[in-house]
């Protein structure tokens, strides 16, 4: 059988499935019982219902000639046969694109006959749904539920039902609105006179059909009002969700006719100026007052514009309900219509806050706008952010933003824009850009962006703010140590550094010759390419000069010497040239620190993503800078050299003072001895290129720009990652992530900045037991310098490192979660570096769990005590 079977249901209620041939035959017929309840929703006579209801789709009756054969019914669908299949339609309406489901078409008719019959068969040809009823209770009650977009009614015979009065029952309902209701009359003969479709409009429907026993009659009938009256009653319906924005919008909006009547205002505009919308629809704009403040032929500019079709925008002042004159920012745009003529004008409307009377409105209007959790949002938005993933749990970081100035008393104004400029720095670029954008927004946007510009004018732009000292004095100290040049210095009390800081080549350390490499040390070299290397273990067998032994090997695993062209004699020479100059007395700054950071270096220039990002003279320049980022270290931060007025503060004008010193001296020693200098035989190119580059990265190591580093970072190379690897695209895109990079050589600058610095900090991401080595020996560091500035009477810049006082967990928790814990979240999306990350959660956990011993402890004692 070519075609799948019919449905037919007898007079008595049973229902038969009739193959497509029409045929009843024994073997091709079934029957289902009187009791059954349903079948695809189709309801039919049953032991529970006295009768079948009036509203269904109709079995399967025979199609007329022309129709084909039926291919079975359902309750709402019909899309078999030669029907077109029932899809959804797109639609645009002006920039809107819609898609508009199947038709639903809903046939009133009191009995079924021939013409109920074409009307469905042209419904199955259409590809539109259709149902039947057959009571003006079973029809209304259907179109609620269903919402046909058009309804065909029997109006050729008024013995069953009134269809005027059917119709008039379907407009009273909200959804009838977009449905077109089609009549159909009995046919007229020649000698009648045609009647007026008059009393057909004033019960409610839009059409009359002349009964037309052709299927195509009835289907072009259907088909011409899908694509005209439905089509465009399904585009005004859509129109809601126009005025739903524009209800919700903050700007004041108002739409005129050509001829300046006013035909809608949103709520902004009735909030703005004090009218309700009954009082100003249908309104000429002449007859509303106007404010005495513009000038005479403001009104006239502003016609001679709009009457030609142009857009008007402006400030100008308008009179509220109240007699308050306000100013205001205008948008007048005309609207084309039929004809190429001018149909509307929409004028959009904001306050303009620089004006004083506009003030107290300004803050009604954003009181309004602004409540719940947009304010919520808008506070919050100005704190630090924890910026911590998942991948290690540590103590979040919080500090709230000192108080900016109200927004209230902000003035919005384009004339903050400085056009004047020639020559326009990155930041001015951007200032100009966000004033410009402030001439076109909302007022609640214009006000956020003058909060943006308040910040952005800041000197400070990547440094949080910290709450108050008591909040957390380990964090506060470190801050104060690390972050600032200090320059509390006291009047009349400056302090000459006590260890040699003279230039002079005559007064530098001289170093020891050393042999060949002893098995003892060569054979723990031999694991110097793993992240648990220790580095305590070279500094005793190397008598504390581990930076020679590990930079050779380093060197020569990276091919150093070759690429400077130089012998390994001179690197062996530059390299205890370079060691000599650390101070083995200091606890922390010594050359176990610099080799301790060559290592981590040189374990990150071997991750594959850090090796694909930097070319060859990054690596080397990288190598060099954290062997020397240290050299001739104090033993104090930059904080104590500046309070104090050492000779080098003075040198370096209180700026990156050590930093400085480092490279400066670094440089001076190399080329001192055409022994050590590792430069000797490079071009002069490379040779500034690679100074640069070394420079660069030193003084990344300083404390107070690390904020900036890190944020610059995430935004430049994290971020634009992490949206390239979501992307449908990113499938092998690793390498081209990398190449990317090295397309931007300030990026490739990012990357070896941020790598130095996590290098330079990594001991929390050491094993736990040369983490807590090295956090006993930088404490021990800063005690020494809280001891001498005690005794030197200067400004103590970290009083919580007093020897007797002091929490080395303590202070190693307010060090994690203020610096390292988000550098190493940044460097680890980059880099992929698990065991790090690891190390950093379980060395964290440890000094939560000695704090909290010790707290325990502490507390035990004094109720003891007590």
């Amino acid at each position: 059988m070519g075609c799948a079977p019919s449905i037919h249901v007898s007079q008595s209620g049973v229902i038969y499935c009739r193959d497509s041939d029409g045929s009843n035959s024994p073997h091709q017929t079934t029957a289902i019982s009187p009791g059954a309840a349903a079948l695809h929703g189709l309801f039919v006579r049953s032991d529970a219902a006295d009768s079948i209801p009036a509203a269904l789709a109709r079995p399967g009756r025979q199609p007329p000639p022309q129709a084909g054969p039926r291919r079975g019914i359902e309750a709402e669908t019909q899309t078999g046969g030669v029907g077109l299949q029932a899809s959804a339609t797109e639609v645009q309406i002006g920039p809107m694109r819609l898609t508009q489901d199947p038709i639903q078409v809903l046939l009133v008719f009191a009995k079924e006959d021939n013409q109920s019959d074409v009307f469905w068969w042209a419904c199955d040809r259409a590809g539109y749904r259709c149902n039947i009823a057959q009571t003006p209770e079973s029809a209304l009650e259907s179109f609620l539920d269903k919402h046909q977009e058009i309804v065909v009614i029997d109006h050729r015979n008024s013995r069953y039902f009134n269809s005027e009065d059917i119709c008039r029952s379907f407009r009273a309902t909200e959804p009838s609105e977009h449905t077109v209701i089609l009549a159909v009359v009995p046919r007229t003969s020649a000698d009648q006179e045609e009647t007026s479709v008059l009393p057909l409009l004033n019960a409610g429907f839009n059409r009359r059909f002349v009964e037309n026993s052709s299927i195509t009659a009835c289907y072009n009938e259907l088909i011409q009002i899908e694509h005209g009256e439905v089509r465009s009653q399904f585009k005004l319906r859509a129109c809601n969700a126009v005025f739903t924005a524009l209800d919700h919008c903050q700007e004041a909006i108002e739409i005129t006719s050509e001829d300046r009547v006013i035909q809608y205002v949103n709520p902004a505009f009735e909030q703005m100026m004090g009218y309700r919308k009954g009082e100003l629809i249908g309104k000429e704009l002449t007859e509303l007052p106007k404010s005495d403040k513009n000038c005479m032929d403001l009104s006239d500019t502003i016609n001679t514009f709009i009457k030609k079709g142009k857009e008007w925008q402006g400030v100008c002042y308008a009179r509220r309900k109240s007699g308050d004159s306000i100013q205001q920012h205008v948008k007048i745009t005309p609207v084309i219509g039929q004809g190429g003529k001018i149909r509307h004008f929409v004028s959009l409307k904001r306050l303009h806050c620089a004006n004083e009377n506009n003030k107290q409105l300004c803050k009604s209007h954003r009181d309004e706008n602004y409540t719940g959790d947009n304010s919520q949002s808008e506070s919050h938005s100005f704190k630090c952010k924890n910026r911590r993933k998942d991948s290690v749990d540590l103590k979040s970081i919080t500090s709230q933003s000192s108080d900016a100035p109200s927004l209230q008393t902000r003035r919005y104004s384009s004339m903050a824009r400085i056009h004047s400029m020639t020559i326009e720095a990155p930041i001015t670029k951007v200032i100009n850009i966000i004033n410009a954008a402030q001439e076109n927004s909302p007022i609640t946007v214009a006000e956020a962006l003058d909060r943006v510009l308040e910040i952005l004018r800041t000197a400070e732009l990547y440094s949080p703010q910290l709450g108050t000292k008591d909040e957390d004095p380990h964090t506060s100290d470190l801050v104060g140590g690390l972050m600032t040049d200090g320059l509390k210095r006291l009047s009349g009390n400056e302090y000459v550094f006590s260890k040699n800081t003279n230039l002079s080549h005559s007064h530098l350390s001289v170093p020891n010759a050393i042999s060949d490499v002893p098995p003892s040390i060569a054979q723990l070299l031999d694991n110097e390419e793993s992240w648990d290397f220790n580095i305590f273990e070279l500094e005793a067998v190397t008598n504390k000069r581990p930076l020679v032994y590990l930079g050779l090997k380093v060197f020569g695993r990276f091919g150093v010497p070759e690429f400077l062209n130089c012998s390994e004699a001179t690197l062996r020479a530059w390299l205890q040239v370079i060691e000599a100059n650390y101070h083995s007395s200091n606890a922390y700054h010594n050359s176990t620190h610099a080799a301790d950071v060559l290592h981590a270096t040189a374990f990150f220039l071997g991750n594959e993503r850090v090796k694909g990002s930097l070319d060859r003279l990054d690596e080397v320049a990288a190598l060099i800078a954290a062997t020397i980022h240290d050299v001739d270290h104090p033993g104090r931060t930059n904080s104590f050299l500046c309070n104090a007025g050492s000779e080098l503060a003075v040198l370096y004008n209180d700026t990156a003072v050590l930093e400085s010193h480092h490279t400066a001296l670094a440089f001076q020693l190399t080329a001192k001895d055409s022994k050590c200098n590792i430069f000797k035989n490079i071009d002069r190119n490379h040779y500034r290129t690679l100074r640069q580059a070394i420079i660069d990265m030193v003084l990344a190591t300083e404390m107070t720009k690390h904020f900036e580093h890190v944020n610059k970072f995430v935004n430049s190379i994290n971020k634009p990652m992490a949206s390239e690897e979501t992307s449908p695209q990113s499938e092998g895109s690793d390498c081209e992530c990398t190449a990317n990079i090295k397309n931007f050589p300030d990026n490739q600058t990012l990357i070896k900045r941020m790598m130095i610095k996590c290098a330079d900090v990594a001991n929390p991401c050491r094993p736990l037991e040369l983490c807590i080595e090295w956090a006993g020996r930088i404490s021990e560091e800063y005690f020494a310098q809280t001891d001498e500035e005690k005794r030197q009477g200067l400004p103590v810049v970290m009083p919580v490192f007093d020897r007797n006082t002091c929490s080395i967990p303590k202070s190693q928790i307010s060090f994690i979660d203020y610096f390292i814990a988000d550098m190493f979240d940044a460097w680890d999306a980059f880099a992929h570096l698990p065991v790090l990350m690891q190390h950093l959660a379980n060395n964290y956990k440890h000094w939560k769990t000695l704090d909290e011993l010790k707290c325990k402890s502490l507390r035990l004692s004094s109720e003891n005590n007590n």
